[in-house]
């Protein structure tokens, strides 16, 4: 059962199109990404739309993180290429992930998530208009 049950039909259905085998891992993300909007003092709320058909998630101070299935198979979860969320979460755990250029982190399986590691990236993403300069 997910955490956070999803209310929007739209959602649902673009989570019910992905693969059988990331289900679990796309859920993990979405669960983590609500888990930790939740504990940050400065973001009150994250709208769950889509984007470019995909599941995303947008704080009105950060920049908005998407959870997709890349051609290359497995799942992924996406911020926007122009930003430097990616890039600077390359710089600290480069060698413990695969990336999608300056767009995503990929996973192939559920247990490749390393929630420690990676809600330094959505903390980062939610909060990103804080921290610009």
């Amino acid at each position: 059962m997910m955490k956070y049950p999803i209310s929007n039909p739209q959602i649902e259905q673009a989570y019910a199109s992905f693969p059988e085998n990331v289900h679990e891992g796309a859920n993990r993300l979405r669960d983590l990404i609500l888990t930790t909007g939740a504990q940050l003092a400065d973001v009150d709320n994250i709208t769950e739309c889509l984007r470019w058909g995909q599941p995303s998630y947008i704080s009105p101070i950060g920049t908005a993180l998407r959870i997709g299935v890349p051609k290359s198979g497995g799942f992924g979860l996406f911020t926007h290429c122009q930003s430097n969320v990616i890039s600077n979460f390359t710089q600290t755990f480069g060698p413990d992930f695969r990336f999608d250029g300056n767009r995503g982190v990929l996973f192939e399986t559920e247990n490749d998530i390393q929630p420690d590691k990676l809600r330094l990236m959505i903390e980062h993403a939610l909060t990103y208009k804080l921290k610009r300069n």
